[in-house]
């Protein structure tokens, strides 16, 4: 919750006299996230509600910044209207959930915020539950309140997604969405149990143009969620979820012939046991998976395990402007501790612009639409969350190999860089000098002899070509006389959007990143005989390109945790006759 912003604009002093003067927020997980986005503004007094006054108290100490802040008792499921009544505030703001299994009055917060006069605002997940809050609109519209349902990932932030993509359509056939939380994100039980909540049971969908059915968590479609220039996530399944989305698709595009949402649980083994019991419920061997969610969140902190890192993304295929096909995707990663803002970043820029004096139109709907992506985008900044687009179009998949990997982040390179790889039909040729380390380890030794690599030498004169044979680059690197070989080519499946390396039996999978003036070279896994091994183990170090007084310059460091270097060599290239 919030109380009466100090020192506010003129326009939001008088909202809020005319509206009694608060925001509120009832907290939870991403309750807490949302206080800590607006603490820092002294315009906001944060009412920080829940069943709990003494929880309350404690977050409510904790929170810095100039905000103020109060800590009050607020039950969902007792006297709303006369809870509501006792702090009368500006704007509620639901962000306890799971609103899937409010029973019996689900709309008994928005309506008493109706009939007080209050503006009111959510974090529903529920396809049920946004859909039918536009039964309120009427009541809204004489109150003279907004109350706007599904502001968080889904369906506000991925319909602004979506709506960025569309841009570039004029027809869309298919969408699909889903989300990728880091498995050491602090999720709430209340997320657990929305889950559960549809496990193994019917999802209606769109399948080929016709109404259909699919199963919450059992069906799936992989999918890495690569930004453009940055890191891709682990490619992982995304499992049905019966999200708003599936209800709001068909009304936004019309004639859209196929839609999916989902979620990639992790780690695997928890998305395996979710998988696994939802059959159960398929089956009618058990009614529900609700009875076991507080299980299955304990569960998830001992099972956490992996990169501290979440995403989502947003795909749609169809026809371009001219009418020739295309398929566009929107992608996010979120780094660490940031992840669970993204749901709130909706919230924060509906508080904002409130507070600037901007008002969303009266009336009860869903968010879905409602904020462009550049608001979502203002909030990303101040964290470590990444999001671009990428485009696919038929004539792009024969643009050379390295054009293909970082997509619109290729632009950024410097130009040495770039015009080595972006090479026509053929290939190219350098030569230059480089200095070369090898390691000592008897291991190391047998790994550099197998592969090929150069002997330790300060100055020697470097040779490389590479040849193109459709989608697939085949490099020769020699250095004074010793040459070693490999292939190069665009990873796909589970490893798509990765540069696939093979020397000999082994395949090194990488993230080709641009970093400034550098493009990196990051060690995502690798594979002997196709089989995969641990990526701890992988060889790998700091490798990287630049450019150095317009010259391109390489850094390339392979070595192992368990045998050290294996080689590092560096240098400069030119090209022939350049």
């Amino acid at each position: 919750m919030c109380r009466r912003p100090r020192n506010g604009a003129a326009s939001w002093r008088e909202r809020c006299s005319t509206s009694h003067s608060h925001h509120r927020r009832l907290c939870g997980t991403f309750g807490a996230k949302l206080s800590q986005l607006l603490c820092d503004d002294e315009r906001f007094c944060l009412l920080i509600g829940g069943r709990s006054l003494a929880k309350a108290v404690a977050f409510a100490s904790s929170l810095g910044g100039k905000a103020g802040k109060e800590p009050v008792v607020f039950d969902r499921n007792g006297d709303v209207y006369k809870q509501l009544s006792a702090v009368a505030p500006a704007v509620t703001v639901d962000a306890s959930g799971p609103f899937q299994t409010m029973g019996g009055d689900t709309y008994r917060v928005p309506r008493a915020c109706i009939s007080l006069g209050i503006d009111y605002a959510d974090l529903a997940d529920s396809r049920e539950f946004v859909r039918q809050i536009a039964e309120l609109d009427a009541e809204a519209r004489t109150a003279g309140v907004f109350v706007l349902s599904g502001l968080s990932s889904f369906p506000a932030l991925s319909f602004a997604a979506l709506d960025r993509l569309a841009q570039d359509f004029s027809r869309i056939d298919h969408v699909s969405s889903g989300i990728a939380p880091s498995p050491h994100a602090d999720i709430g039980p209340n997320v657990i149990r929305a889950i559960t909540s549809y496990a193994g049971k019917p999802v209606p969908i769109l399948r080929n143009g016709i109404s259909a059915t699919g199963l919450g968590l059992i069906e799936w479609h992989r999918v890495t969620v690569a930004p453009p220039g940055c890191i891709p996530l682990k490619s992982g399944r995304f499992r049905l979820v019966d999200a708003p989305d599936l209800d709001l698709l068909p009304q936004r595009f019309e004639g859209l012939s196929s839609m999916f949402t989902g979620a990639a649980t992790k780690p695997q083994s928890l998305q395996r046991l979710l998988a696994a019991t939802a059959q159960l419920v398929r089956l009618k061997l058990l009614p529900s998976l609700m009875p076991f969610a507080p299980l299955m969140h304990r569960a998830s902190k001992p099972l956490a395990s992996g990169e501290h890192r979440g995403g989502m993304f947003v795909r749609a295929s169809g026809s371009d402007r001219a009418g020739q096909p295309l398929e566009a995707s929107w992608h996010l990663v979120a780094e660490g501790d940031d992840g669970p803002f993204v749901p709130v970043t909706g919230l924060e820029a509906l508080i904002r612009k409130l507070a600037n004096g901007n008002r969303p139109a009266d009336g009860a709907r869903s968010a879905a639409g409602e904020f462009p992506l550049e608001a979502f985008e203002r909030c990303f900044e101040r964290f470590a969350i990444h999001s671009g687009t990428r485009h696919v179009r038929p004539g792009e998949v024969d643009l050379p190999l390295y054009r293909r990997l970082p997509g619109s982040a290729w632009e950024q390179l410097p130009r040495a860089i770039a015009a080595t790889h972006d090479t026509p039909e053929g290939g190219n040729r350098l030569s230059g000098r480089a200095r070369v380390e090898r390691g000592t380890g008897f291991v190391a030794s047998i790994i550099a002899a197998v592969v090929g690599f150069p002997k330790a030498q300060d100055d020697v004169a470097v040779r490389v070509c590479f040849t193109t044979k459709g989608r697939i680059e085949f490099w020769t690197r020699d250095f004074g006389g010793a040459e070693f070989c490999s292939v190069q080519l665009k990873g796909h499946g589970r490893d798509a959007h990765l540069l696939a390396e093979d020397f000999g039996p082994f395949r090194i999978l990488m993230a080709v990143v641009p970093d400034g003036a550098k493009l990196r070279f990051v060690v995502r896994g690798w594979r002997l005989f196709g089989i995969p091994l641990p990526l701890v183990l992988a060889p790998g170090g700091d490798i990287y390109e630049e450019e150095r007084e317009s010259r391109f310059h390489f850094h390339v460091e392979v070595g192992g945790p368990l045998i050290g270097l294996i080689v590092r060599y560096a240098g400069w290239l030119e090209e022939e006759g350049g």
